[in-house]
């Protein structure tokens, strides 16, 4: 499942280096997870490097986007040219 940014964020800028599949951008109001590119860093890491910075916790799972483990890693291999 992609994640998601609340509006609980507080623009500390501390997430949007820490993605390594660039899937989080400034939004508006707050920053912005994109869930084409989020793959919860499967692939890279065993935890989410975003969730792992927040300060305040405001980094859940998007219930809109529901994908598994599996489906993650397949998006990590499509994103980064990788063959099945």
């Amino acid at each position: 499942m992609a994640l998601m940014i609340t509006d609980e964020c507080i623009n500390c800028d501390v997430c949007e280096p820490e993605c390594p599949n660039q899937a989080i951008s400034q939004g508006e109001e707050i920053y912005e997870i994109d869930p084409n590119l989020c793959t919860e860093c499967v692939g890279h890491y065993d935890t989410p490097q975003c969730v792992e910075v927040c300060p305040v916790d405001c980094i859940p799972k998007n219930p809109d986007f529901p994908e598994t483990e599996e489906q993650l890693l397949a998006k990590y291999r499509r994103l980064v040219g990788e063959s099945a």
